[in-house]
């Protein structure tokens, strides 16, 4: 099978000609497998697809196109009414985001210290010093006031969550930059719980070039280093 090692981006799959050379050509919308309501999800078209098989699918055929350039995955589940975000909702986002982070890291070391194995020998050694530490905020709903409170008399423990998941997103290619497909797993699944990640996000970019480095990231969450 020629197409066994070949790869295809996201919407596309492989076919072997008559010669039996591969090629990618575009997944058929209607030939993706079925799915349940959760993995639903929201197209920048505010349309409800199937999946992100379909949505890719949908994508790939429309290539070359206006609406084809402009679709992306929105975020996931079925397509719903987003409140705006205000400019004082955006203001609050980075101390939830940012306890949140940590609080992630801290289930991770948790975790692994029952051998699960997510974080590396280097991340455990950082994280460790957050989990050991007695005056670190345990989670939960927390006022804003407490959450400010948190971070100017703990700063320290804040600075690596950050950092780590911008090096998490930085895959597709290692570059120190994020872009919008990059950000997308990270967005796509939060947008419904914190509608202010899109407007965060694009405020992050400072300079408008369409990539968030780590110095324009790091300065979004108040990260000084």
């Amino acid at each position: 099978d020629t197409c066994r090692n070949f790869h295809c981006k996201r919407g596309k799959v492989c076919h072997a000609d008559k010669q039996g050379k591969p090629r990618c050509i575009c997944q058929d919308p209607a030939a993706c497998p079925p799915t349940k309501d959760y993995e639903h999800v929201c197209g920048t078209d505010n349309k409800t697809y199937d999946g992100t098989c379909q949505l890719f699918g949908t994508k790939c055929q429309l290539e070359g196109t206006k609406m084809g350039r402009q679709l992306h995955l929105d975020y996931m589940g079925s397509c719903k009414y987003i409140p705006p975000c205000t400019d004082y909702e955006v203001d609050q986002f980075p101390l939830r985001m940012r306890d949140w982070l940590k609080n992630i890291l801290v289930q991770y070391y948790e975790r692994d210290l029952n051998n699960s194995g997510i974080l590396t020998e280097k991340q455990r050694n950082k994280v460790k010093k957050i989990y050991q530490n007695d005056k670190r905020l345990v989670a939960g709903d927390h006022p804003v006031e407490l959450l400010l409170h948190d971070f100017e008399k703990n700063y320290h423990m804040y600075v690596y969550p950050v950092h780590w998941q911008f090096h998490q997103l930085d895959q597709h290619p290692v570059d120190r930059l994020l872009t919008h497909s990059e950000l997308a797993p990270l967005r796509a699944s939060l947008v419904p719980m914190e509608h202010c990640i899109t407007r965060f996000f694009q405020e992050c970019d400072g300079d408008q070039d369409k990539f968030i480095a780590l110095k324009e990231w790091c300065h979004c969450f108040g990260i000084k280093e």
